[in-house]
């Protein structure tokens, strides 16, 4: 049985990126549905359709544990299928999202309990961050901003390009403007490391940048310490499958600008 990762594109492989540094020994299957990227601007019911669609081809492919990569989906599908399908399609596999790890370390980071959530028109208007955070962290103040550009920027390769410029710089100013006090902010969507130059090059250094990887990496290792029912079924051979939507010459392509130490990517594409 491997570890599936699920995501809209191309961005949670940049989650994957942390789990093969921490977690070489097991198999992985990554699934990008990136013929109908980007899932930001699309309703709660079309995320959910195309999660749930996502999940039950992952089980097919003999995934015991699912990690849904995307924020939007996370924000958008995760809970309804944990809550409504899985009890259902697969009781003893489990499906976990990126956000509660974010938000259960943020604490850790923030000084002035004032922080900021960069995301997806998507993630930003389900306020899935904010609501967690004020569950688990009640004095702490969330500010949130929709960057809908910063996706196709990633998306279409333009994130080392001038033309990226004008939309991060305009997004970091809008929610840096929203509390002077903000002192955290987390880099809601997976695809956003790779627009880290640039958000540094417009972020005050005295403000604390969260990437999401490293931490759900983090989270993952804790979840299967205290899951020993779903790791002992986890298959250790180092193997590592590609699937896409899209045409698999466009995916081997640019997947290999993510996982520039994976020595082979060869897709396969499937169809919904």
């Amino acid at each position: 049985m491997k570890i599936g990762v699920f995501d809209s594109g191309y961005g949670g492989l940049t989650v994957l990126k942390e789990f093969l540094e921490k977690l070489p020994d097991y198999d992985y299957i990554y699934l990008g549905d990136n013929a109908r990227t980007p899932y930001g601007t699309r309703s709660f019911e079309t995320v959910y359709t195309y999660t749930l669609q996502a999940v039950h081809k992952l089980f097919e492919l003999d995934c015991q544990l699912i990690i849904i990569a995307c924020n939007t989906a996370s924000a958008k599908a995760l809970r309804t299928i944990q809550q409504n399908d899985l009890h259902r399609i697969a009781p003893n596999r489990r499906v976990l999202g990126v956000i509660r790890p974010s938000t259960e370390a943020i604490a850790d980071f923030t000084k002035s309990n004032n922080i900021g959530i960069l995301g997806t028109a998507g993630t930003i208007n389900s306020k899935s961050y904010q609501i967690e955070i004020n569950k688990l962290h009640p004095k702490i103040n969330v500010y949130q901003e929709a960057c809908p550009m910063w996706v196709p920027i990633v998306e279409n390769n333009e994130y080392e390009g001038e033309g990226a410029n004008y939309f991060i710089k305009k997004n970091i100013d809008n929610i840096l403007n929203k509390n002077k006090e903000i002192d955290t902010i987390i880099l809601g969507c997976t695809h956003y490391p790779l627009l880290i130059n640039k958000i540094k090059q417009y972020t005050p250094d005295n403000i604390k940048l969260i990437l999401q990887g490293e931490i759900v990496a983090k989270s993952l290792i804790d979840y299967l310490k205290r899951h020993p029912e779903i790791e002992t079924k986890l298959s250790k051979n180092r193997k590592r499958e590609f699937f896409t939507t899209e045409t698999t010459v466009l995916f081997d392509k640019k997947a290999k600008q993510f996982l520039k130490n994976c020595k082979k990517i060869e897709a396969k594409q499937i169809v919904f």
